[in-house]
């Protein structure tokens, strides 16, 4: 049952302190215990904890403070005034995850379905406030109805405290948004300004306008799910980084994506002991990768040779999959590591995966997070729709991206990096501080075939036998232009390397690049491509 004005226990008298202590217990119990017995059921029926139940799932045992659990709203009218429940439906403050502080916000769907109003946003304003001046990470568990109307443009102007607060903590925190029921409207602004968004199937949906607003504007059908659920998300939009099945697993990969960051721009990621050796050979890397740059291989095998105890956490997996983006290990320390995915689309740059690696290379480069680039491109995604789409702005945000990072940057062309995809993709022309190559490495404008077709066209046309000279053509292009040593005598690979020795490689100047120290100039900010 709510607590209104009536409900509060009898005062103390005024000298005893005894009472006042008891009718306090009293209260924090009720606070605690939330609206009824029948919303906590109502809640758990939908398969969705409540929000205290995942506070402690992500928090250490016994971790958090609680900060505005008293808080009531001071609204009136259209029964407001008749209801007043503590923490106005938000719980808020501040425990750990692995001993180390992080700051949590989350909506009770109990309490006015999690609407925001006038108190509710003042606790989550307080409390992102609390996180940027203490550096720590900040957690949002989002399961609210939107602006609480009874409060009309109040509310509204709480989100835009709440925005603007997400704003000034980026890049500064870590800000993890985990949706775990609705977020409609302008509520979803917030969760597209943080780091990371994770979001749990069938349970959470995102979207500026619902299904009722679209049937009448457009006349489409469609469900909740189809159109912001967390596969819509995770597929095909971009907005979830994560999706899951269930709040524990999700909750859970919340808490390993925080051991992976630090906790503010300040710090170093968390370093852990490594019992994987340095030097340990990856001779499995020459069957992974076939020499045959037409054929296809899974990237994530090469990256799960290569890093500590092949385990690293993808970030987008379903999104823009010719691109791997990933947060790992290497001899205990983090990396961010970018790649070339042959697997799909033959891993070329489109307009999505341009996007999805600007992104996670501006969050690296923003943590102190080295990059580590695997390059095996053949160019950019030709065709009508990329061009229209805007591939060269798009494009350009990656290039923008990788040139504006200071962090140590290490790239390495296992087969092909042809055209304008080679130099976006941390070529040391664009300040990669190591490049290096495996034999198999094939770096020039195009392929030969093209190049031939180009360089070549008349004799080609003019010969007797077309096809037999196109094809000397390229074996010749290929032999002056393309063999596996041109870059490295031109200065544009810095060793060719054996693959089995690319973990030992990339440890070790990881290590020399620790201590680099590279700025920006001064300026307020810059102008990227949008």
């Amino acid at each position: 049952m709510a607590m209104t004005t009536a409900s509060v226990p009898a005062a103390a008298g005024p000298g005893d302190l005894h009472g006042h202590v008891a009718e306090l217990h009293v209260i924090k119990a009720r606070a605690v215990a939330g609206p009824s017995e029948k919303a906590t059921a109502a809640q758990h029926a939908k398969g969705k904890l409540t929000a205290r139940e995942r506070i402690a799932l992500l928090l250490d045992e016994s971790s958090f403070t609680e900060v505005g659990q008293l808080r009531r709203h001071r609204a009136t009218g259209f029964g407001l005034e008749a209801k007043k429940p503590y923490t106005d439906g938000v719980i808020t403050g501040w425990g750990t995850v692995d001993g180390r502080t992080v700051f949590v916000y989350a909506h009770d769907f109990r309490i006015f379905g999690g609407a925001l109003g006038e108190a509710h946003a003042a606790k989550i304003h307080k409390i992102m406030d609390m996180a940027l001046a203490a550096g720590a990470p900040l957690v949002s568990l989002n399961d609210g109805a939107g602006a609480r109307i009874q409060e009309g443009v109040s509310a509204l102007a709480g989100y835009g405290g709440i925005f603007q607060r997400n704003t000034r903590a980026s890049g500064v925190i870590p800000q993890i948004s985990v949706m775990l029921g609705p977020c409609a409207g302008g509520a979803a602004y917030s969760p597209a300004l943080t780091d990371f968004v994770f979001m749990v199937r069938e349970t959470s949906q995102m979207f500026i306008t619902g299904p009722d607003v679209v049937r009448a504007v457009t006349g489409e059908e469609i469900t909740q799910n189809g159109l912001g659920g967390a596969d819509v998300h995770a597929e095909t939009s971009g907005v979830a980084h994560f999706a899951y099945d269930d709040e524990e697993t999700c909750i859970a990969e919340v808490r390993y994506l925080l051991a992976m960051l630090p906790s503010n721009n300040r710090e170093s990621a968390p370093e852990v002991d490594c019992d994987d050796a340095v030097g340990r050979r990856s001779d499995r890397l020459l069957d992974i990768v076939p020499a045959d740059g037409n054929r296809p291989y899974d990237m994530r095998r090469v990256i799960g040779e290569l890093v500590d105890d092949g385990d690293f956490l993808e970030i987008h997996e379903r999104w823009a999959t010719n691109i791997v983006c990933a947060l790992s290990r290497l001899d205990g320390r983090v990396v961010g590591i970018v790649a070339s995915q042959p697997q799909s689309l033959a891993g070329v740059l489109d307009i999505e995966a341009s996007e999805k690696a600007a992104r996670f290379v501006q969050m690296c480069d923003a943590f102190s997070i080295p990059i580590v680039t695997l390059l095996d491109v053949p160019g950019f995604l030709p065709g009508v729709d990329q061009e229209h789409g805007g591939i060269i702005r798009h494009g350009a945000k990656l290039l923008y991206a990788y040139c504006n990072a200071t962090v140590p940057r290490i790239s390495v062309i296992l087969r092909k990096a042809y055209g304008g995809a080679y130099i976006v993709m941390d070529s040391q022309s664009i300040g990669a501080d190591l490049t290096y190559a495996w034999p198999t490495n094939e770096v020039a404008v195009m392929g030969a075939e093209g190049a031939a077709n180009v360089i070549f066209r008349k004799q080609i046309a003019e010969a007797e036998d077309p096809e037999a000279m196109r094809a000397r053509m390229v074996k010749e292009y290929k032999a002056e232009l393309m063999h596996p040593y041109y870059a490295a005598e031109r200065g544009l690979v810095d060793d060719i390397i054996d693959p089995a020795e690319t973990r030992e490689v990339l440890i070790t100047s990881l290590a020399m690049l620790r201590t680099k120290h590279a700025e920006l100039p001064s300026r307020k900010h810059g102008n990227p491509p949008q």
